[in-house]
């Protein structure tokens, strides 16, 4: 057996064994399928060993996966740390901050005075469940968002600071009967059939987080629908569809629909920063330095009383 196991080989093994799915630890890599596939099919002739149990419906760790599992973790993060300990000058850290408007990037503003070198890249796109993995590949350095909701598999593999118990919202089109409002309550919302981004596999831990909530409220979570980019398509949807959304009180105003908080109890979305484990950077510590300033002044870790969390969640202060 060769002990000079190309790392490749474990990231792509490591991508598998998250997944579950060749097709989507391919995605994650961005590489093709066949590649993945040979990549995996070397590191069992070198290791000697069936790593996956492969049928037509799904894919499965064998013991010897299990086994080789938290080697190959560590191996890859202690290659990480290697290349961030020896660059000479660091890159321009890219940071996923979700959506225009979000406190998120108030963090980032406070990080570009803390920090003017290197540069802080922005990117707006929803969804950690779909940045955790670009985060993994390498695509990505850092992301916001409620980290309890990740695979257990995806946050051994992330570090992560909590930054913000978030009050939750609903929006509203403007002639829904609850848009004169000036709050929610919850149970205003039985018989409701309210959008939550179901069937996008990039917001998976926002849509487990509805569900959450909304189990025994008699509030359904809305069926997949087109995903709307910007504005004007954003207000044409709402306005054809009629269907309330599950947002955030920081969610930026949209043409067409009121934003209202939810009360009685108030839900609270757990948010937290999440990088890749090992991450050596300025930048990072300018933006972990800029959320723990924030959040003191504002009042980001108070739990109103009474208010809602989902039960048993992962990364919040004390658990």
């Amino acid at each position: 057996m060769s002990y000079d196991i190309d790392p490749r080989l474990l990231r792509a093994f490591a991508a598998v064994a998250d997944e579950l799915h060749f097709t989507r630890a391919a995605a994650r890599l961005y590489v093709a399928q066949q590649a993945l596939s040979r990549d995996i099919r070397r590191l069992e002739r070198e290791l000697g060993a069936d790593l996956f149990v492969r049928t037509t419906r799904q894919v499965a760790l064998t013991p010897d996966g299990e086994r080789l599992l938290p080697y190959a973790r560590g191996v890859l993060a202690a290659c990480d740390e290697l290349a961030d300990a020896f660059r000479t000058t660091h890159r321009p850290l890219l940071v996923d901050l979700n959506s225009v408007g979000l406190f998120h990037c108030r963090v980032l503003e406070r990080a570009r005075e803390l920090a003017t070198e290197p540069e802080l890249m922005a990117r707006f796109e929803s969804g950690l469940t779909g940045a955790a993995a670009q985060i993994l590949a390498g695509a990505l350095d850092v992301s916001f968002g409620r980290y309890g909701g990740l695979a257990p598999g995806t946050r051994a593999r992330l570090d992560a600071q909590f930054v913000r118990y978030e009050p939750m919202a609903v929006l509203l089109p403007e002639g829904h009967p609850l848009a004169g409002l000036p709050s929610v309550p919850l149970a205003a919302l039985t018989g409701e059939t309210v959008y939550a981004g179901a069937g996008n596999e990039r917001t998976g831990e926002w849509t487990d987080l509805a569900t959450r909530l909304f189990a025994g409220r008699g509030i359904t979570v809305a069926p997949p629908a087109p995903m709307a980019v910007g504005k004007e398509e954003f207000r044409r949807i709402m306005a054809k569809l009629g269907t309330p959304v599950l947002a955030v009180v920081d969610f930026p105003p949209m043409p067409g629909s009121v934003l209202r908080p939810l009360v009685d109890p108030v839900p609270l979305s757990p948010v937290s920063m999440v990088w890749r484990k090992g991450l050596r950077h300025p930048g990072l510590d300018a933006l972990r330095t800029a959320a723990t300033e924030l959040g003191a002044r504002e009042g980001w870790l108070h739990r109103p009383v009474g208010a809602w969390l989902p039960e048993g969640e992962p990364g919040l202060p004390g658990a």
